[in-house]
């Protein structure tokens, strides 16, 4: 009779594990990705007519706008991000064309990048602790973190950036989360072939900027993780729309915004082929700030004193996410609702205090 009931009990334990493991095997994975103040005007209505042939910003006016300039801004941002329009706005979400009466705005008043993505990640805006864009700790948690420190999540949680602050704003020490970002090399005694490569390539091929690393490493670093660890959560950082801009070269802002588009196509590809991530994965896209249109010459800039800099987007499309399209005349959405909309859609609960609350069109698709 003893032996009887102890194999009752050992099955059922074993039935209720195999059930937590399914239910954790099951849950929706999800991709966070970030393009560093990519303004909501060329996302919506594709290259600004007063930059694209403007000599000041460009150095080939007539080849730029063979490439990006069409009379109507539909064509123009088709043409500029083809994946975006052509194949997210059929399966997605698209928040943030004012033009339509669709809102999406930072809550803090710092506009700029560290303030922006501790407000992404953390989803509370703390312009007391995070008013710089200096290499310190962040204080605050991030939901990688805290997602990290989930039962079942530890190690299947990872961040790649463009940018060599990243380790600081995902406070990589304390919340044990892998950040591969600035020119960091991936180490590891189980490397892949091209991740071997991108190592040595990267040291070759030098960066315009001192900080941010070109996106293509971030890229190909970020998928070839994905390949061989298939984390649940993943946040890739894309940065040179950004450094581009404070380059005051439209030319380059423009074809970095349509390689990442490519960039994007690309990770989506991979998950419906992997079978990890197969009809499993939702995409959630933003940026950290806007940037200036007036006076024009303040497109190259944002912060405070930037007019509209505080006016950002937001972008999701993947497993049970319902295709609204470009969302039109909705409620106001704001950058710190991003964070709990990425523990929502995975099914865990973010009890951060004061952060926004899941953006209900996202979260409504999942019920």
């Amino acid at each position: 009779m003893k032996k009887n009931i102890i194999f009752v009990i050992t099955l059922a334990l074993h039935l209720f594990a195999v059930k937590g493991n399914a239910q954790k095997e099951n849950s929706p994975k999800v991709i966070l990705i970030t393009l560093d103040g990519l303004r909501w005007q060329e996302l919506y209505t594709g290259a600004d007519s007063l930059l694209v042939a403007n000599k000041t910003y460009v150095h080939d006016t007539t080849k730029l706008k063979t490439d990006f300039w069409r009379p109507k801004a539909k064509d123009r941002r088709e043409v500029l991000m083809p994946f975006f329009w052509k194949k997210i706005t059929a399966m997605g979400q698209l928040h943030g064309n004012r033009n339509a009466g669709s809102k999406v705005d930072l809550t803090n008043n710092m506009w700029f990048s560290y303030p922006g993505y501790n407000e992404i990640l953390t989803g509370v805006a703390d312009d007391k602790n995070i008013n710089s864009n200096k290499k310190i700790n962040n204080p605050n948690k991030t939901v990688l973190e805290i997602t990290n420190n989930l039962p079942g999540y530890k190690g299947k949680v990872a961040a790649f950036g463009s940018w060599d602050v990243f380790p600081y704003i995902i406070n990589e020490d304390r919340s044990g989360v892998p950040v591969n970002a600035g020119f960091e090399a991936v180490t590891g005694n189980d490397l892949s072939q091209r991740e071997m490569f991108l190592n040595q390539l990267q040291d070759q091929v030098p960066s315009p900027w001192s900080s941010v690393r070109l996106d293509a490493f971030t890229h190909h670093y970020a998928v070839e993780h994905m390949k061989k660890n298939h984390p649940d959560l993943v946040y890739i950082a894309y940065g040179e729309t950004d450094d581009f801009a404070h380059d005051g070269d439209y030319e380059a802002y423009l074809r970095a915004a349509h390689n990442t588009d490519n960039m994007i196509k690309e990770l989506w590809e991979f998950t419906q082929q992997d079978t990890y991530y197969k009809d499993n994965t939702v995409f959630i896209i933003s940026t950290d700030h806007g940037r200036g249109t007036d006076p024009l010459d303040t497109w190259k800039s944002h912060g405070t004193k930037i007019k509209n800099a505080g006016q950002v987007w937001i972008v999701a499309f993947g497993k049970g996410i319902t295709a609204l399209g470009e969302v039109k005349n909705t409620e106001q959405l704001y950058s710190n609702q991003i964070a709990a909309t990425v523990a929502a859609v995975m099914g865990n609960e973010y009890s951060v205090e004061n952060a926004g609350k899941p953006i209900k069109t996202i979260i409504k698709s999942k019920k």
